[in-house]
């Protein structure tokens, strides 16, 4: 049977703000399946995310694009970007609030299989997933793709719930050798499963089209790369498929 996708805006509240989620499914597909939240670049909920989510929904999963800035916004530029960020890094509980509850939020849906359950994210996306792990939310697993490593949460043995995945490029001058390995550190004593993917000759931003253009318009380090945007892409299905068959 053709796949039916099917998108929706999901509206709730959490951290202090009305949010604006973008939920993605096959119709054609009968009861709940795995869900799996997605949190975007720096940008926001743009078009980017929603075509991610719409990937995930014609590889059978329920996918929810997660608002983290407040009524489905996206940044005009850079600059504003960068304060958007900021802002949510400088109020780490009504961040932490706005992942909890787009998990929840998720798993509330009917298509949607509350007990089997994925985050995953680009860039500071994958940041925030890595944080759902760190706060111990009931996930089967979590991926990052070219995301921050750092710790915004400091988590007890026993705390991480989920498998781990990390594709990461060698390139990537956002994240440093000390970065990669205080994670790599902080998973082995945690007690994680994790994988931790390098791909030569590739910088931040990877997987977008439009980050070659965007670094250029606003002097950054990053760039698209079709080989490993594709190779990415397989890991993180490889690992879904393992976890939710």
């Amino acid at each position: 049977m053709a796949a039916d996708i099917r998108t929706e805006t999901v509206t709730y509240t959490a951290g202090g703000a009305s949010l604006v989620g973008y939920l993605a499914w096959d119709a054609s597909q009968a009861g709940p399946r795995p869900g799996i939240v997605v949190f975007g670049e720096w940008w926001g909920v743009t078009e980017y995310l929603k075509r991610r989510a719409r990937q995930l929904a014609e590889l059978g999963y329920v996918a929810l694009a997660a608002d983290m800035y407040g009524g489905g916004k996206t940044a005009a530029d850079a600059t504003e970007a960068g304060q958007l960020m900021n802002g949510l890094f400088a109020d780490m509980d009504a961040t932490s609030a706005k992942v909890r509850t787009a998990v929840e939020q998720l798993g509330r849906r009917p298509e949607a299989d509350a007990g089997q359950l994925g985050a995953m994210g680009y860039c500071l996306g994958g940041a925030l997933a890595l944080h759902a792990a760190r706060l111990g939310l009931n996930l089967h697993g979590v991926v990052s793709f070219h995301g921050s490593l750092g710790k915004t949460h400091t988590a007890s043995k026993g705390d991480v719930k989920a498998r781990v995945l990390v594709c990461h490029g060698e390139d990537d001058s956002f994240v440093s050798a000390e970065e990669q390995a205080g994670f790599r550190q902080e998973m082995d004593e945690l007690g994680v499963d994790y994988r931790f993917v390098t791909y030569p000759g590739a910088r931040h931003g990877f997987t977008n089209p439009d980050a070659t253009e965007n670094g250029r318009k606003y002097g950054l380090p990053l760039e698209y790369n079709e080989t490993v945007d594709r190779e990415s892409w397989q890991e993180m299905k490889s690992f879904w498929t393992e976890l939710f068959g």
